[in-house]
């Protein structure tokens, strides 16, 4: 069933632009908490939110009419009227960084401190943001056809030719996962040491989830005819990985990084499983080798049960709820949720390695 809606809460003030602001005021009251816990001068995320707010708008607008410039030509006032919709997070992320970044370098602040303390509040502002496209009638998915799927928060009504037609409402199922990678971050903020590692499993974690997402748009900003969020998402765990293993390079936890690199070939390969026996072949070969490259390595079997437990789980998951009927293809399921566990492979080993080494350095 449908549920009543208006664009507007009262008079002429979008849900939208009410929602927007709500979740920026909840980003900096999780904000101002984390602050004091990490010792952080006082009011940093006010001064944080000051410059990112601004600056982030301004890049969520100027991504978003870049992306859409034939969108725009006929009425380039429209430019301006953010209220409407018409931003991307993406955009907003990367103003909001440089902002931020300057903001530090002219105040001598840590800039990745700053940043770990709004990455839980930012997930959560995002979750609670993207029911904005609700009221907005925007980033929706396919046609539902499957009378089954047509209810809300499942499905939502989008007007078409005077008709109302039942889509996927991508907006929730990114709201969603938005409020578990919250979830996440607010578990793991006291486990993580190093500066600048909790906003990295944000970017790890979001981006795995906006791949995800936004395979399901019917309105995705293209570049050269690709979907540009799920490229930056690749992006964004492809420098998370890159930051772990080189870490754990470091360190000189060889085999888990070789581990690491396997399981990720494997989340791209198992799905050539379904195709015969040359992929079957294929994917119990990167098994038994990154399975071996772990167990190998006596300090850290928990690691190699860690890997192939959550590896396992989410195929079960996967077959569990039938991706097809999520309107998504089994290979981005796998290949989306494979991406954060894969990646604390050598994250967890890196970490484990400093424990250990601290003790000898005292």
């Amino acid at each position: 069933m449908a549920i009543p809606y208006s664009r507007y809460l009262i008079g002429n003030l979008p849900w939208y632009s009410v929602l927007m602001v709500g979740g920026i005021l909840i980003a900096y009251l999780i904000g101002t908490r984390e602050e004091k816990r990490i010792g952080l001068p006082r009011d940093s995320m006010l001064d944080m939110v000051l410059v990112a707010v601004p600056c982030g708008i301004v890049g969520a607008r100027l991504y978003y009419v870049l992306m859409s410039l034939d969108q725009f030509a006929a009425d380039p006032i429209s430019v301006f009227y953010v209220w409407e919709g018409g931003i991307a997070i993406y955009g907003s992320i990367i103003g909001g960084a440089l902002g931020v970044y300057a903001y530090c370098r002219v105040k001598k602040r840590s800039f990745a401190a700053l940043l770990d303390i709004a990455a839980p509040g930012l997930a959560l502002a995002q979750a609670v943001g993207r029911w904005g496209n609700y009221f907005n009638r925007e980033a929706f998915g396919p046609v539902i056809t499957d009378p089954r799927w047509q209810f809300f928060p499942a499905g939502v009504l989008i007007e078409e030719s005077g008709a109302p037609i039942w889509h996927v409402a991508t907006f929730f199922y990114e709201s969603m996962w938005n409020l578990g990678v919250f979830a996440v971050l607010w578990a793991i903020r006291r486990r993580v040491k190093r500066r600048g590692d909790l906003f990295l499993w944000y970017m790890a974690l979001y981006g795995s989830g906006r791949f995800l997402v936004e395979q399901l748009r019917t309105d995705s900003l293209y570049l050269f005819g690709l979907r540009a969020s799920q490229y930056l998402s690749l992006v964004l765990c492809a420098a998370v990985a890159g930051v772990f293993i080189a870490r754990l390079m470091w360190q000189g936890g060889g085999r888990a990084v070789a581990a690491s690199v396997c399981g990720c070939l494997l989340a791209l390969a198992r799905p050539l499983a379904a195709g015969g026996t040359p992929g079957i072949v294929l994917t119990l070969l990167l098994y038994a080798a990154a399975a071996a490259l772990l167990w190998a390595d006596r300090s850290a079997p928990r690691f190699a049960r860690i890997w192939v437990l959550t590896d396992a789980a989410i195929y079960v998951a996967m077959l569990l709820l039938h991706a097809q009927a999520l309107w998504l293809s089994p290979y981005f399921v796998y290949a989306g949720l494979s991406i954060p566990p894969y990646l604390a492979i050598p994250y967890l080993r890196a970490a484990a390695l400093s424990a250990k080494a601290r003790p000898e350095e005292v």
